[in-house]
């Protein structure tokens, strides 16, 4: 999907580059998959913020998508795809003959008149959602399970696509978008085809409050703050002493760039190779 640039005729329509949504065909949500979504504004159930710069923006609607794509054997056509506010991927909205509609992630190259299917007995094709011993060596694929039933949880971003590159015992070996390699059972399902929308990496808000549209609040360095405030707060001016030169840490106080994952997590031996591996 191309991007669209403007005349600069003000300073943030300079480098500013949105989509041009031309992929898109049908314009409002389908009424009976729209759910509410309440905002959090990053705070838990105890009223506590857990998660930083997260507030405000735009009122939005969920989008009931199928992860699971539990109809198996059952030919479903592609009414239209559409813009989910909730994601950076498009959605696609499919009816199945009994007249059930559901939306699923549209993939790269998925049409309006298309006919999507999920089951064993379903072709290799884009938008077809397959157990994973059932789909060619080097077939790009997305929306894959961890755990066989659960619905697909891995490559669902805009762009975004693994690779199945070897079988095992029972398992299949998959390149995951971070270059991970990992053991994932042949039971699970996966999509075929790469997730669309592409070009979204390439986009430039062009000003501070598009980005406020979206819910994202403004993030103030730790150097800027008061020692109270932030391990790396204090100081006059940038300090090499008395703040903002040691080592970078979290507000917490933790040291950041150590890595946090548990030695003993039960999945690590599903790993066969880790992303960012040195290079020599």
């Amino acid at each position: 999907m191309p991007l669209k640039t403007f005349k600069p005729l003000t300073p943030p329509m300079r480098y500013k580059e949105l989509p041009t949504f031309e992929e898109i065909t049908k314009k409002k949500p389908e009424k009976s998959l729209l759910a509410p979504l309440k905002k959090s504004g990053g705070r838990n159930n105890t009223g506590r913020i857990t998660t930083r710069h997260i507030g405000g923006g735009h009122k939005r609607r969920y989008r009931l998508v199928d992860f699971k794509r539990s109809r198996h054997g059952e030919a479903a056509k592609v009414l239209g795809i559409e813009y989910d506010p909730n994601r950076t991927c498009r959605i696609a909205l499919i009816q199945y003959p009994d007249g059930q509609k559901s939306y699923i992630l549209a993939p790269r190259g998925l049409e309006v008149g298309a006919t999507v299917e999920a089951g064993d007995s379903a072709a290799p094709k884009v938008g077809n959602a397959l157990p994973l011993h059932k789909i060619p060596l080097g077939t790009a694929i997305h929306n894959i399970e961890l755990t066989p039933g659960n619905g697909g949880v891995i490559a669902r971003a805009a762009g975004q696509q693994a690779i199945l590159s070897n079988y095992e015992t029972g398992y299949a070996l998959v390149k995951l978008p971070s270059g991970e390699i990992r053991r994932i059972h042949e039971r699970c399902y996966a999509t075929v085809g790469t997730v669309g929308n592409r070009d979204h990496m390439n986009e430039v808000s062009g000003k501070a409050g598009r980005t406020r549209w979206q819910g994202v609040r403004p993030t103030v360095r730790g150097m800027c703050m008061n020692p109270i405030d932030h391990p790396n707060g204090g100081g006059e001016g940038k300090s090499k002493s008395g703040g903002g030169r040691q080592h970078l840490k979290s507000p917490w106080g933790h040291v950041k760039g150590q890595k946090t994952r548990h030695k003993n997590k039960g999945s690590s031996k599903f790993i066969l190779q880790r992303r960012k591996t040195k290079r020599r």
